[in-house]
């Protein structure tokens, strides 16, 4: 698996509202399914949204939408959730803002907790929800990703369809909470 994985990194501990309670070790975070600060940022092409089909050591092989990461802690200091999310677009699909079409939109965040059946892993997560359209389809990061889909909107909201079975437990959240 990806040595980005491998890395130790800090993230927020937080309490059910997101109010920042401690820092702890993302790895440890989720083994122990503690509850931690983490952001999803979802891309759209046209009318279309970007799907990852994600390669990672939790919920691997889930379809995310598009990148899903967290606010690390640099030299102490948090970052934000829009240093966060440049990271992990930069990271993950080599996207930098001239890339965008406008600015990145923050729609909320959502808790939820789900635990990974095929790993040791629970995301526990106060989770916030950015939007960003893209002037082109990137190619995905394959360290990151196995492939990635266009999807419409209601291709996605289906529950009954192939895409929505697919879907990593967070967006199903998102999804039910009316975030996209």
């Amino acid at each position: 698996m990806n040595a980005y994985y491998k890395n130790k990194q800090m993230i927020a501990k937080v309490d059910k509202r997101g109010n920042v309670i401690g820092k702890i070790e993302k790895w440890e975070a989720h083994k122990k399914g503690i509850l931690h600060k983490a952001l999803t940022v979802a891309l759209i092409y046209k009318d279309y949204y970007i799907i990852q089909h994600r390669k990672h050591v939790a919920f691997d092989g889930v379809f995310d939408i598009t990148s899903s990461s967290h606010q690390l802690y640099i030299n102490d200091k948090s970052q934000t959730t829009l240093e966060a999310t440049y990271q992990c677009l930069k990271r993950e699909w080599g996207i930098q803002k001239k890339d965008l079409v406008g600015e990145i939109v923050n729609e909320g965040a959502v808790y939820y907790k789900a635990k990974d059946k095929k790993s040791e892993f629970t995301e526990h997560e106060v989770c916030d929800i950015l939007i960003a359209k893209v002037k082109k389809i990137p190619t995905p990061n394959y360290d990151f990703a196995y492939g990635l889909s266009l999807v419409t909107k209601e291709e996605m909201l289906n529950k009954k369809g192939r895409i929505y079975e697919s879907l990593a437990p967070w967006i199903k959240v998102m999804i039910d909470k009316k975030k996209f």
